[in-house]
């Protein structure tokens, strides 16, 4: 082709001009297609993430490595065919989960609140369908507006209201829940009752970091935590009263649903520096202590048990409580024998509320009863469906040593990593470890400018190892669910948690305990390369799917030929998604996946992504 010039003269167009133009071409045509493929504010971010990323790196927009990665050592089994498609599932099942259905666990004994734990589905049995929002769901407010405000939409029941009033847990207010900090045991508010904890407690130092909310209710305790840099890790039955675990997570407070029944906590020994209970109904006295023995396990040397309400300061209170004195004083009689068995020493007692600190000289523990045993210690971490048993598990079961005080314990050496009690692991690659992430969480920020603002709170790291992830994108804004995968090589939750950090196990062939809709941002490094052999990834996905807010962001790390699989189920869930290379080397096999969740609700309304471009806006009326 030639073009003729100002001088008449005709002369041929330059390869490097043609080849310029037919890459703007097709830059511009991708760019095109992303911006009117939808109408919700994710959609907005999905072409923001193009376009940072076309700005950082042009060659990873728009990335398709079929022909490049076609060779023996990749698997592409599948790559042709046309993506799975996903029905919505019923809008009756805005709520599904699947692992706490109500139906099923009423076929389960009564005894020890088994009914409460977790019975999931068959495989036969799983949904595979795409759980539906409600009707009218909006954006949730931005923390710390969240902490008072829910929109009534996203989770419309008004039992609490009624049942709790007078305690000041949650109010209805037209459009939105009003969470005024009240609690059964703090009606006046959560922040004055902390202020009590705080002349025993030393929250204000940094010393106490991670406490552990048993029968949270609607959490409010956590919520109140967070503003003096503690994180509280709150957890509560399936509806024992209606939706206050799911409060709890749409008001940005970290909470999973979950009992103290007959299986272990799943977190490892030493984890807690408080454990919290206020009126939580737990038979503490009963069982043989083992309930008190669990909260021992998972309670670290020099940690605090706090108990708030019945038996404390029974004589005041018996007629109130409608018991007789004799069934108080004798039930708190049976928790200080368990608590000096345990080797807890009892600080104070205030009105209705008792606080223990466990020991950290076990010399000064008085004698054990010959009939109370030692933990078996082959592996104290291995709890996922085990069975709570009558033992004492010793201190030593976790690798000891000073924490700092947080937030210094967050870039500190854990004494997990220091002790070498993690195979593997020595103080330089764990230290190497983080520097990867601090690099990996860069490029993240390159290409979604929106990790450092209010619009991630609840974030979730489907495979955490010592938590790197969560380190690098430390921030009062957001908090991360941290989880340790069962098929993981290594358990490392106990370095999280002397990071200050929370997460929890999981195995993720099963649907993880939370309701739907519960996080803004889903991570995930190498986790179905883990779990390539062991369940479905569509099952993986659509679990994702499930747990993932409308325009909520997913990040996955892993291998090339395994994004793509990812890529192409993706596409049938109605996630928008770009590919992006490693940001080392585009020769790196392992690459970078993002994924935005399009805003769709139970109606059905073909209009419903038009109405999530105003979901911001509707969640920020008050």
């Amino acid at each position: 082709m030639a073009i003729k010039g100002n001088s008449g003269e005709y002369r041929a167009r330059s390869p490097l001009a043609m080849v310029i133009a037919v890459l703007l071409c097709c830059c511009f045509y991708v760019l095109g297609a992303w911006q009117r493929s939808g109408y919700g504010k994710g959609d907005r971010i999905a072409v923001a993430v193009t376009r940072q990323t076309a700005c950082a790196d042009a060659s990873a927009a728009g990335l398709s490595f079929e022909t490049h990665h076609a060779g023996a050592n990749v698997t592409t089994s599948g790559l042709g065919e046309p993506p799975p498609t996903f029905a919505p599932c019923a809008a009756a099942l805005a709520d599904h989960t699947p692992c706490h259905d109500q139906d099923r666990a009423m076929k389960f004994p009564r005894k020890n609140m088994v009914y409460r734990e977790r019975h999931c589905p068959s495989d036969g049995k799983r949904l595979r369908c795409l759980v539906p929002a409600p009707p009218g769901y909006v954006t949730p407010f931005p923390w710390p507006k969240s902490r008072d405000y829910v929109p009534y939409a996203n989770a419309p029941y008004k039992s609490l209201t009624v049942e709790k009033a007078v305690q000041n847990w949650v109010q209805y207010e037209g459009a939105v829940f009003r969470f005024p900090g009240g609690g059964t045991q703090f009606p006046h508010g959560a922040d004055k009752y902390i202020d009590q904890l705080a002349e025993v407690v030393p929250f204000a130092d940094g010393t106490v970091r991670t406490v552990l909310d048993t029968g949270c209710g609607v959490a409010s305790l956590g919520a109140y935590l967070d503003s003096r840099g503690v994180i509280a890790m709150s957890f509560a039955p399936r509806d024992s009263h209606e939706a206050q675990v799911q409060f709890a997570l749409e008001r940005g407070v970290p909470a999973f649903i979950g009992v103290l029944g007959s299986v272990k906590l799943p977190f490892p020994a030493s984890s807690f520096d408080m454990a919290h209970c206020s009126r939580c109904l737990i038979p503490w006295s009963g069982n043989g202590g083992m309930y008190m023995m669990e909260v021992d396990r998972v309670l670290r040397p020099g940690g605090y048990w706090v108990l708030s309400g019945p038996p404390i300061n029974w004589k005041a209170n018996y007629r109130k409580w409608e018991r007789t004195e004799e069934d108080l004083s004798g039930e708190q009689k049976r928790i200080e024998e368990y608590a000096e068995m345990l080797c807890w020493e009892k600080l104070t007692e205030i009105n209705e509320v008792g606080v223990w600190r466990k020991r950290t000289d076990t010399a000064a523990c008085p004698a054990r009863p010959a009939a109370i045993q030692t933990c078996d210690q082959a592996n104290p971490d291995d709890v996922w469906y085990k069975n709570m048993e009558t033992c004492i598990t010793p201190s030593a079961a976790a690798a000891g040593g000073d924490l700092q005080p947080f937030p210094a314990r967050l870039k500190a050496v854990p004494p997990r990593i220091s002790s070498g009690a993690i195979p593997g692991f020595t103080v330089e690659s764990y230290e190497e470890e983080n520097r990867q992430w601090e690099k990996h969480v860069k490029a993240y920020r390159k290409v979604n400018y929106k990790l450092d603002t209010e619009r991630y709170r609840n974030i979730l790291d489907m495979n955490a190892g010592v938590g790197g992830f969560a380190a690098a994108l430390f921030s009062p804004k957001s908090w991360v669910m941290n989880v340790v995968p069962t098929a993981a090589d290594l358990s490392t939750l106990g370095v999280i948690y002397e990071r200050g950090l929370i997460g929890i196990y999981h195995d993720w062939c099963e649907a993880f305990s939370t309701y739907p809709r519960t996080y803004d941002l889903i991570h995930a490094n190498g986790v179905f390369s883990l779990y390539r052999d062991r369940c479905k990834m569509e099952d993986i996905m659509l679990e994702m799917d499930r747990i993932l807010r409308p325009e909520g962001t997913v990040i996955l790390r892993d291998d090339i030929d395994v994004l793509l699989q990812v890529q192409r189920v993706a596409t049938g869930m109605r996630w928008k998604t770009m590919m992006a290379n490693h940001e080392d080397s585009p020769h790196i096999p392992e690459k970078v996946l993002y994924a935005v969740k399009r805003y769709w609700t139970a109606d059905g309304d073909e209009s419903s992504e038009e109405k999530g471009s105003s979901s911001e806006g509707k969640g920020s009326d008050v």
